[in-house]
């Protein structure tokens, strides 16, 4: 097989035949792409991450913000996609300030799906806690909770191609869905999500889902985005609590409408 055929830079789904149980006659099927991603920030490999090949800009923008390499996207003086045959380059021209700072604290980050601190060398760097103060704290009616998580699914175009992606998406105060970004990492939906509200610039107060569970980089990233409230389809863990209830972010989690179980913060949350 070559490499050309064995990495698909272009597509984030393709359609497969497969043979189902029962069947007794081939099908197609249409299967996630995950492609080697890599981070070039002034010409230095910095990270490469398993990822759908989609909304690259968002993604360049989104994982320089929440791994705090750049603080917003005026720190960005262009982005370049380039699709080699192993995979994907994003070539990053940043502001020298922040490419210094970088060297400086430099990771070697060796990304996989659903791993976020894979490629830390030391415990100092395993735990990056944010350098940021949420701003504007926004309460939630629970009507709008609902609302958001109602209307979410139907928005989730590649899951419901594939069944094999994460999304995250940014709800208005009503709990109307304003964005959604997917991708086979959790962790890359997210900073997807970040890079597309903070390419627009003027996003309405609202909050992020998360199809996932809560882990402390979910919690960390939200945070470093300024948004005030998480919800989290499952689970959360013990890291992430206490860091919203540290860094004032209201997690909730377990959140499968009607119901939903409010972590940190519940006086946010509004009965009405």
């Amino acid at each position: 097989m070559s490499q050309e055929k064995f990495i698909d830079t272009e597509h984030s789904f393709k359609t497969y035949q497969v043979f189902k149980s029962g069947a007794g006659v081939p099908e197609k099927d249409e299967i996630a792409e995950e492609v080697p991603i890599a981070f070039v920030y002034n010409g230095i490999s910095h990270a490469v991450m398993l990822a759908s090949p989609s909304d690259l800009e968002d993604f360049a923008l989104g994982f320089s913000i929440s791994e705090g390499i750049i603080k917003d996207k005026r720190d960005v003086y262009g982005i370049e996609v380039i699709h080699q045959s192993q995979g994907i380059e994003l070539q990053i021209e940043i502001a020298s300030e922040n490419f210094q700072s970088l060297k400086d604290k430099r990771r070697n980050l060796l990304g996989r799906t659903g791993c976020g601190l894979c490629g830390a060398e030391n415990l100092d760097q395993a735990l990056r806690l944010p350098d940021v103060k949420i701003q504007q704290i926004l309460p939630i009616a629970e009507s709008a909770i609902l609302n958001a998580l109602q209307n979410l699914n139907s928005m989730q175009t590649l899951q419901k191609k594939t069944g094999a992606t994460h999304a995250c998406a940014w709800a208005n105060a009503k709990g109307e869905i304003m964005m959604v970004r997917e991708d086979v990492g959790r962790h890359n939906a997210l900073d997807k999500l970040i890079g597309a509200i903070k390419s627009k610039g003027d996003m309405d107060k609202g909050f992020v889902i998360t199809t996932s569970r809560a882990s402390y980089e979910m919690v960390q990233k939200t945070i470093m985005l300024g948004a005030s409230t998480l919800i989290a389809i499952s689970a959360p863990t013990g890291l992430a609590i206490r860091s919203a209830l540290k860094y004032g972010l209201c997690l909730i989690g377990f959140a499968r409408a009607p119901h939903y179980v409010i972590y940190t913060y519940a006086e946010r949350v509004l009965k009405k």
